[in-house]
């Protein structure tokens, strides 16, 4: 019998990924075709049309089609995307923006209210500011471009206004004109990536501000994980193991030649001096994998998703991963 042929879709993720893409590392009785997709038309196409078979997928939008009664998506703890994220809120300079709590009754644009990143900003807001998303006025929409698909409509959750702006326009755009204070957001705005006086972050010294959320929560915020459609898996389930041990196997060998003193792996000067940092901070690879030993973090994924009025429901978080992968050690 012949291996199993799937398509997996997902970003190019240096160190963590490359050696799937590569076929350096290759799943146990499957033959897989790795497709890099940008996660922002990934998302869509999964959440709409449940595109392929295998892909790396918005951890909130997952919890969000859970609590609707959809799972078209069965998951693997596999998170290759975790990013903390408060360096990226950003401020009109001329806004008076120093502090969080002056955000409060601002307008503020994001490219998605949905999206993981602004779940995140939204709970650090809420818990670590007393700034809560009915404190602000949301305008949603392309970030550098116009850009207005959605991946999975939702109305606004109660007492939120969000609204939609021009199709034509971008927030960058409003930000510099002054029609929105500020922008939460994955990438950063133009204007700011361009030098531009006229934005800068809410927290300069961000990675003090980072660290210490590190210290006290223990949470590297995750972004994405990686799902199986249900009918793929339904009629292989041996392949969430096989494709489980295949991402650990590709992050563990990516991680360890970052670790390779002879051969800079990035043009980065100091990147051992970094990476040591790392180690030290984290005690080891801080991109874990796993059911276990992302309890805390994914429970909290669940219960902002809930107080922020995405998720219809509490999601219990053993529903949104194979049942098979639960007690694999990562």
């Amino acid at each position: 019998m012949g291996k199993l042929r799937l398509t997996y879709a997902g970003e190019s993720h240096f160190d963590r990924t490359h050696l799937l893409e590569s076929g350096e590392v290759v799943p146990d009785g499957i033959d897989l075709t790795y497709l890099e997709v940008g996660v922002r038309d990934l998302f869509r196409r999964m959440a709409q049309f449940a595109e392929f078979d295998v892909s790396e997928m918005s951890v909130s939008t997952m919890l969000m089609l859970l609590s609707r009664g959809d799972d078209r998506f069965v998951g693997l703890p596999v998170f290759p995307s975790r990013h903390f994220r408060h360096r990226q809120i950003y401020v009109r300079t001329e806004a008076g923006i120093e502090v969080p709590a002056d955000l409060v009754g601002r307008r503020v644009g994001v490219p998605e209210y949905q999206m993981t990143a602004a779940l995140w900003i939204r709970a650090v807001l809420e818990h670590d500011y007393g700034v809560t998303p009915r404190d602000l006025h949301w305008h949603v929409g392309g970030l550098n471009a116009p850009y207005s698909a959605e991946r999975l409509r939702h109305d606004p959750p109660p007492g939120v206004r969000i609204e939609s702006i021009a199709p034509d326009r971008t927030l960058s755009e409003l930000l510099l004109a002054g029609e929105i204070d500020a922008i939460t957001s994955s990438q950063p705005p133009l204007p700011f990536r361009e030098g531009s006086p006229a934005v800068r972050r809410l927290f300069p010294d961000f990675r003090t501000v980072e660290r210490d959320y590190w210290v006290r929560t223990g949470f590297l915020p995750i972004m994405h994980m990686v799902v199986m459609r249900r009918d793929v898996y339904e009629a292989n389930r041996w392949i969430a193991a096989s494709l489980l041990d295949a991402f650990v196997k590709s992050r563990a060998r990516g991680y360890a030649r970052l670790h390779d003193p002879d051969v800079p792996p990035i043009t980065h000067p100091w990147w051992m001096d970094e990476l040591e940092q790392l180690d030290a901070l984290f005690g080891g690879d801080p991109f874990r994998y796993g059911f276990e030993r992302n309890r805390a973090i994914l429970e909290a994924m669940s219960e902002y998703s809930l107080e922020q009025g995405l998720s219809l429901r509490k999601v219990a978080i053993e529903e949104l991963f194979a049942p098979e992968v639960l007690e694999m050690g990562c």
